[in-house]
């Protein structure tokens, strides 16, 4: 198990507790009994201060001053064009319209198909942020893709890069954290800038899940949608600052509960009785699809995801009633609705459009934010309650302003 927790350097002293961290912005601690899995179920726990070791945390250690900070200045979105209603499933597997609706909150999504490619979505998103953050394509330092399904086995970020015409090569890169992604590329971005010495960073969350989903089983297809949503982070002066705290972790021991693994090949006894090799070469290899204890996934979201963002909140001395938006993975409404509830936050501040797209994992929080802000809903200055979670297990939060 490993968690990570942060605190960036003050850019709003009024709001912060008077905690200075490292230079590079990030703290990492864990303790062996933070998180256990009891009887099947993930339990999270907060970190102590000390490691089993009896070493103290780096939240302990001599601070650094830093004096740059990292602002969202630009966002997009693209969705395929093949819009599937839950009355479209419905002539294909035993559902209907008010079953699914009551049980996840979604009534229509849209799935890749023809010419349409997540490399092709993906560009268009993150154009679509570059020009509103009015930053030129050869002018970015880095280009993040957050996804769990590439096109291609060794990253597909490389490719982004270049049909955005970056002829000074900048480092791209993909991060694969399923529906957790988009958070960990936040951080990922503003570590780049605070300790790397980067300007603008891209930071694209795309999935399409829709090849991986069994459009047989009632209980997985009705979920899962295809997006891409893009932002663009920039550097700026520590008054500007705009990722004030950050909470992540993850959980092996839940995989069994969400998972997409490679199918197994029939190697037993690969060297016959002469020493000689059978099964060789190896079958090629493939994905299952995707399997998911609904009920697992659920309890887990709805115990670990509040108690993240209150540990964001809590580092960057906040509490919800300074939050403008809570905007969450957007993977059910019952999910949604349950959080929401816990951290007291009214639903007219929550950010949903999952009714829309269903859960298009690492690209649910940067598309529901593109809607939010060219609809006019999150204003320049609003302070956003964001989280993602899912597959690994991961999860993560961070408390972010917009503009």
């Amino acid at each position: 198990m490993a968690n990570a927790s942060g605190l960036f350097s003050p850019s709003m002293p009024t709001l912060r507790r008077i905690k200075i961290q490292p230079s590079v912005g990030v703290s990492r601690s864990g303790s062996s009994g933070s998180n256990k899995v009891v009887l099947g179920r993930i339990l999270c726990g907060g970190t102590s201060e000390k490691h089993a070791s009896g070493a103290v945390s780096s939240e302990s250690r001599v601070p650094k001053v830093i004096g740059k900070g990292c602002k969202l200045i630009g966002c997009g979105s693209a969705i395929p064009t093949l819009q599937v209603s839950n009355d479209d499933l419905a002539k294909i597997v035993d559902t209907n319209d008010e079953w699914i609706s009551v049980r996840t909150g979604i009534r229509n999504r849209h799935v890749l198909s023809g010419k349409d490619s997540l490399t092709g979505l993906a560009v268009e998103a993150a154009r679509k942020a570059l020009e509103m953050a009015q930053v030129d394509p050869e002018d970015l330092d880095l280009v993040l893709l957050c996804t769990s399904t590439p096109e291609d086995l060794f990253g597909s970020a490389p490719q982004i890069q270049k049909a955005l015409g970056c002829k000074n090569n900048p480092l791209a890169y993909d991060i694969t954290a399923a529906c957790s992604g988009f958070v960990l590329g936040l951080v990922s971005a503003a570590c780049h800038i605070r300790g790397g010495g980067f300007n603008n960073v891209l930071i694209v969350g795309a999935d399409s899940l829709s090849r991986y989903v069994d459009w047989t089983d009632r209980g997985t297809c009705i979920l899962f949608g295809d997006a891409a949503g893009a932002v663009v982070m920039q550097a700026c002066g520590a008054e500007e600052d705009g990722l004030f705290a950050f909470d992540l972790h993850s959980d092996g021991n839940g995989q069994r509960h969400l998972n997409a693994s490679v199918n197994e090949n029939e190697t037993d006894h690969a060297l016959g009785t002469n020493g000689s090799v059978r099964d060789f070469p190896p079958k090629q290899s493939s994905y299952s699809c995707i399997q998911m204890n609904g009920k697992e996934v659920f309890r887990f979201a709805v115990r670990c995801v509040p108690q993240s963002i209150e540990s964001s909140l809590e580092k960057a001395g906040l509490t919800g009633s300074s939050i403008d938006w809570l905007l969450l993975h957007q993977a059910n409404q019952r999910i949604i609705d349950a959080v929401a509830t816990r951290l007291e936050i009214p639903q007219e501040r929550v950010l949903s459009n999952l009714a829309n797209y269903g859960n298009t994992s690492a690209a649910s929080i940067p598309l529901a934010l593109d809607e939010a802000v060219r609809s006019g809903k999150v204003k320049p200055g609003h302070m956003i309650a964001t989280a993602g979670f899912g597959a690994g297990l991961t999860w993560g939060s961070a408390i972010i302003r917009w503009g």
